[in-house]
């Protein structure tokens, strides 16, 4: 095929097939042989994503098999997008790019990333974003849910446990209703193969990769069933593949309870500018007298009411001390009666806010369950299992141990997983950076990750506050060694922590 590179290439032939070929079951391995050539001969046509994205921003559709034991049948499309290198002469090849969920659109990630990378990276790599599988542009799915069953976890109270088993039940009732044929295949291997498909259709013998939060679960994936199409892969905020699934949500809540003893240490030490106790022990207390009054007569901020269980739900705020405790102060204060003080911040912090806002929440949750439930065997069909966990969690992690424990939709999932969720390991070069308080992707999971690729090395951000490294755009003590490794392809020599 020739692209408009320049390039040709016999895609999903000799050597090259081997890769995709060796994810396909020996039974579909050799019928989809000739049907993925031709996926890896498509005609790409590149055009301006849209008026209100920058001109540099390209995308095209790459066809891709729907159920790859069975690419013969019906296809779909995934939206590609790219920025490409200013530097012919520099560049080395792509570097596809996730934004996390699952069910994170990305295709406007190459634009978005172009100013945060080093411009030796933009020179040696066009940068390539696309939707997944069931998200934005690639065959969208929406189950249709409700405002009440958009949200990813929920506190865990005896009186509500009825309404919480019905939301879970209608949750998985809408989207095998809505999108029962394409849920099988809405899964983080078929998403590594789609992937592969794209690095075949654009040329590429190998990839380079950057992914976020479960963009990291995936790259790993990808590097376990394609480790010589693998180049160099940065994982930002990683998460720990031997969880999958109900054990990151159960792991993110328990590390809140780290991230929240540090907030009492933090604003003890401030005691004279935000009054919420001398010691870390008076600080605790506050906040849990606080809790057990809006229990009791709801606090409304800026026109909002929080009970109790609405001021636990912020948990994942504790990891950014500055930025909650004006918002604790604040809720103190409606409590009492009392205008806020001076300075002290009314609105919720960024980083308490689930990773489910977007353009489209609903397509994002819907994809969400499609993948946790459909590739994940850990989570208990007794909802009676859900109300053990979350009572047993919540006492041994007070904060929100219920919040990642209580019943789900896959507890009520209608399609049953086709294979098994990847075990990752292997020796495959790789950095994983990492904030030390991540409010969702705690500092175990990365290590987590790291121990599952041994030729990895991480670097640990101490201190560093917020979900993404990288994505984030403020500087870090990490970006050197990123931009190294993209660049010569060097790794730290050990794991290290920089500050």
């Amino acid at each position: 095929m020739v692209l408009r590179a320049g390039r040709t290439t016999s895609l999903l032939t000799t050597g090259a097939a081997t890769a995709v070929l060796a994810a396909l079951t020996p039974a579909t391995a050799l019928a989809a042989q000739e049907p993925l050539q031709e996926y890896g001969r498509q005609q790409l046509r590149w055009e301006r994503c849209a008026e209100d994205q920058p001109t540099s921003l390209e995308c095209t559709t790459v066809k891709v098999p729907l159920d790859y034991g069975d690419p013969h049948g019906r296809s779909i499309g995934i939206a590609v997008s790219r920025v490409k290198t200013g530097s012919t002469a520099k560049r080395r090849g792509v570097l596809l790019m996730n934004p996390g969920g699952p069910g994170g659109p990305g295709l406007t990630m190459p634009a978005e990333m172009a100013p945060l990378l080093a411009e030796e990276v933009r020179d040696r790599f066009d940068l390539i974003g696309f939707d997944p599988r069931g998200v934005g542009r690639s065959a969208p799915v929406n189950c249709g849910l409700a405002a009440d069953e958009q949200g990813l976890d929920h506190p865990y109270s005896a009186g509500t446990f009825g309404q919480d088993v019905a939301r879970a039940r209608s949750v998985a009732d809408k989207c095998w209703a809505k999108a029962g044929d394409l849920l099988p295949h809405l899964t983080t291997r078929n998403t590594a193969r789609d992937m592969d498909v794209i690095r075949a259709a654009l040329g590429e013998r190998q990839i380079s990769y950057l992914g976020h939060s479960y963009g990291t679960y995936l790259g790993a994936v990808y590097t376990q069933m394609f480790a010589r199409r693998a180049d160099r892969f940065v994982l930002d905020s990683a998460l720990d593949p031997t969880l999958v699934w109900r054990g990151v949500q159960r792991g993110t809540t328990g590390a809140a309870e780290l991230a929240f003893t540090r907030w009492t240490e933090w604003a003890a030490a401030r005691d004279a500018t935000y009054g919420l106790g001398a010691t870390p022990q008076a600080v605790r207390a506050a906040f849990w007298e606080l809790v057990a009054s809006a229990d009791r007569t709801p606090v409304v901020l800026e026109g909002r009411p929080f009970d109790g269980d609405a001021i636990r739900a912020q948990y994942r705020a504790f990891v950014q001390v500055e930025a909650v405790t004006p918002f604790i102060v604040a809720l103190k204060a409606a409590a009492a009666g009392a205008e806020a003080p001076a300075g002290a911040s009314t609105s919720v912090p960024a980083a308490a806010e689930a990773a489910t806002e977007g353009p489209d929440v609903d397509n994002v949750v819907s994809v969400a369950w499609a993948v946790l439930c459909g590739e994940g065997r850990s989570w208990p069909r007794d909802p009676e299992q859900y109300r053990r966990d979350a009572i047993r969690d919540r006492a041994a992690r007070p904060l929100a141990g219920d919040f990642g424990a209580n019943v789900q939709p896959c507890a009520f999932w209608k399609s049953a997983p086709r294979e098994a969720a990847t075990m990752v390991d292997n020796d495959v070069d790789a950095l994983i950076v990492q904030n030390e308080w991540d409010p969702q992707t705690p500092l175990a999971m990365a290590k987590g990750m790291r121990r599952a690729l041994h030729g990895a090395r991480m670097v640990t951000v101490a201190g560093g506050e917020g979900h993404g490294v990288l994505v984030t755009g403020r500087p870090s003590c990490a970006d050197a060694d990123v931009t190294r490794y993209l660049t010569t392809g060097r790794l730290p020599a050990k794991d290290r922590t920089c500050s």
